[in-house]
């Protein structure tokens, strides 16, 4: 093994888990480096608000400080909550005994509105603080208390950050996330007399507690793996976003988001390319499958949950193919291989988010007979009334069509075919919560259309 990357946060407790360290600590986590801490504050807190807040002594938060650094190292440290004067002191005093890189997150209010930084301390964070800081981290209202500048665009972004470095910080980020941009959230760097500009979709939630924290801590944990300012900065950017994405329907406020929501993900994708290749199994050793194969040949596909794109579902390169009397997979299932398939599947986990799986089958008027004995839910579409604009883009008429058939039916159905337009085949497709559902499905539709 190699050296552990160590990363300080010097911030407060969030009693509801989702700000100050409690996502920092989860920040780091996911992003692979050992999380330590110095408790700053004590909060009650929960989505609603903060409806307690108890200081730490100073001299008791230097004491940590120095019980980390002495002893198991710190390769980048970020601050929080800090609250008052006595304790920006003490936090400014060993960064500058101990020169490790700084990400200071300029906490003033929490998202409740309550204040998380005394008056009073403002100036004290200005002076004593951010001529320390490798990277400052505010938001629009942060920034424009900071740099006495009104923002309301990315240009006036840009000239706020550039005032705040003169007050000493090496970078400056001003976050977009409360700028009015449209559907784009833009990031504005400051460093080295340069800018630089980090965009990502807006995402429409309210469970966005803990964005600031788990931007700088993620910010903080870069460094701490020896990237690059502007490196770190993207990775939080990528990083926050999917945390916001996948944020937490908890609480009757601002829900938090969810840093660990990466290594979920990636614990969802063995598992969905395990279910697909158990499935692939089923089909293979059912002999009767081949009566199921169309011309364009067979795919199956599953996605991740909550997927929205095609590289979130897995399938099969190069399809299932009818090989003698039997189905034999081309290749093993892999992310972003498929686009029919893949399509149906993102127009089907929109309307219910259980449905991630799909397979396509021959179109016959004998086996819409078996799928209606047995009970199945039935739709349709006409590729006859597909837009010319729809027409154009290759893979799009699959999720056109399972619209159209999922409006018909008013929720998504068991199946849903097409009867074919000029030089188009025919299909049906079948659909279901994981790709083993499917292929079992097929599997008793293919042995009563042989039996």
């Amino acid at each position: 093994m190699g050296r552990v990357p160590r990363a300080l946060s010097i911030a407060g407790s969030d009693s509801g888990g989702g700000a100050g360290i409690q996502a920092d600590l989860k920040t780091f986590a996911a992003l692979g480096v050992h999380g330590m801490t110095a408790i700053t504050a004590i909060t009650a807190q929960n989505t609603l608000g903060v409806t307690a807040v108890q200081a730490i002594e100073p001299e008791v938060v230097r004491a940590q400080i120095r019980a980390v650094v002495e002893d198991l190292g710190v390769d980048a440290a970020k601050t929080g909550m800090l609250y008052s004067s006595e304790i920006i002191s003490v936090v400014a005093e060993e960064v500058a005994r101990y020169h490790f890189p700084l990400v200071v997150d300029p906490v003033m209010v929490a998202k409740s509105g309550a204040p998380l930084l005394r008056p009073e301390a403002v100036d004290t964070l200005v002076k004593r603080l951010l001529p320390l800081a490798t990277v400052l981290t505010p938001n629009r209202m942060e920034a424009e208390a900071l740099s006495k500048i009104q923002i309301r665009s990315v240009e006036e972004a840009r000239l706020a950050a550039k005032r705040i470095a003169e007050m000493g910080p090496r970078a400056v980020v001003v976050k977009g996330g409360h700028l009015n941009t449209g559907d784009r959230v833009v990031d504005v760097l400051y460093l080295d007399g340069e800018f630089r500009e980090y965009e990502a979709p807006r995402l429409n939630t309210k469970n966005t507690h803990g964005t600031g924290c788990v931007f700088s801590s993620a910010v903080a944990a870069a460094l701490a793996r020896g990237k690059s300012i502007p490196d770190a900065v993207a990775t939080a950017r990528s990083f926050v976003s999917d945390a916001i994405r996948f944020g937490l329907p908890i609480g009757s406020g601002f829900g938090p988001v969810d840093p660990v929501a990466r290594l979920h993900r990636e614990a969802e994708r063995y598992a969905v390319i395990e279910n697909l290749q158990r499935a692939v199994d089923m089909l293979e050793g059912c002999p009767q499958l081949a009566s199921l194969v169309p011309e364009s040949q067979i795919n199956i596909g599953m996605a991740l949950p909550g997927a929205t794109s095609r590289s979130e579902v897995a399938a099969i390169p190069g399809r299932i193919v009818k090989l003698g009397n039997r189905v034999k997979a081309s290749s093993p299932p892999a992310f972003g291989a498929s686009q029919h398939i893949a399509n149906t599947i993102l127009a089907a986990i929109a309307q219910d988010p259980e449905v991630r799986a799909a397979m396509n089958i021959r179109y016959s008027e004998a086996i819409l007979d078996i799928c209606r004995s047995m009970g199945l839910s039935i739709s349709h579409y006409d590729r006859g009334e597909e837009p010319e604009e729809v027409k154009g883009v290759e893979g799009m008429t699959t999720r056109w069509g399972a619209e159209q058939a999922i409006r018909r039916a008013g929720r998504v159905p068991d199946i849903i075919y097409h009867r074919g337009d000029y030089g188009k085949e025919p299909m049906i497709v079948l659909l279901g919560r994981t790709a083993t559902e499917v292929a079992e499905l097929s599997i008793r539709i293919a042995r009563r259309l042989e039996g």
